[in-house]
């Protein structure tokens, strides 16, 4: 009998589990009707990444007081993060944060973006940079809304960025002079935008000193900017380079049908 589980446990092994990525939103938080639009952006990421049939994907509402966060964070290999002030979040439940900090040392896959990498207390810029690599943090960050917003892909041969060309968005709200890791080991800058006559990283890729794997990319305010390709490919790819999972080096093929990018509140 205990040999049979060995072969058993060791077949299921060779033939590799999907990876379980755990999408977390929220409900409007008070910004104007399609900006910061959490739960209508994680149902999009669900559906970018239903031809992936090595990821299983759960997608949770994570409105406080959220009992059964924990839990899921036990059970994921990833999470993707876009919700009110991350920063704030991870650190509002003590559990909550434990759980966080169980994710990242077994190696768990962090992508964040916009919001979701917010921390306005500066006491909470450290925690966060620990897990994500960057952080829109303190009384001193910096945000704009730019017009005619170059997006300049800063690593081309980086697997997140495969497929992905140089673009120009009609507009965009960032966030910009980030908080960032020091030393900047394996850190790498993917994307930057020329914001009031400077160069600035608004996307980066991180292998932690833990093993794990973390991707920010500071816009995606306005909800409207799904529709552009670059930003499916970006999110996409930002998953399953967190996952360790294969990236194609042309990029990913989009299969996203037009629908699910239109906003609707549930």
């Amino acid at each position: 009998m205990k040999l049979f589980l060995f072969f058993l446990g060791l077949t299921l092994s060779l033939s590799g589990a999907p990876k379980k990525l755990l999408i977390l939103g929220q409900k409007p938080d008070g910004h104007p009707p399609g900006t910061h639009e959490y739960m209508p952006g994680a149902r999009i990421v669900q559906a970018l990444m239903a031809g992936h049939k090595d990821v299983q994907v759960t997608v949770a509402q994570a409105d406080e007081p959220w009992a059964e966060g924990p839990g899921l964070i036990a059970k994921a290999d990833g999470i993707v993060l876009f919700l009110n002030e991350g920063g704030r979040f991870i650190q509002d439940n003590p559990k909550r944060a434990k759980a966080f900090e169980a994710f990242a040392k077994r190696g768990g896959g962090f992508v964040v973006y916009h919001w979701g990498m917010g921390a306005r207390d500066v006491k909470l810029i450290a925690p966060f940079l620990n897990l994500f690599g960057g952080c829109h943090g303190g009384p001193d960050r910096k945000y704009t809304v730019v017009k005619e917003a170059k997006f300049r892909v800063d690593a081309p041969n980086h697997p997140v960025m495969a497929g992905i060309e140089s673009f120009e968005l009609p507009f965009e709200e960032f966030y910009y002079q980030l908080k960032v890791p020091k030393p900047r080991k394996n850190w790498t800058s993917l994307v930057q935008v020329p914001i009031e006559g400077n160069v600035e990283t608004v996307g980066w890729a991180w292998e932690r000193p833990d093993g794990g794997r973390s991707v920010g990319y500071s816009g995606l305010h306005f909800h409207v900017n799904w529709r552009h390709a670059q930003y499916q490919r970006l999110i996409t790819q930002a998953v399953l380079w967190s996952l360790k999972q294969p990236v194609p080096k042309v990029g990913v093929k989009l299969q996203i049908k037009p629908e699910v990018l239109e906003l609707r509140r549930r």
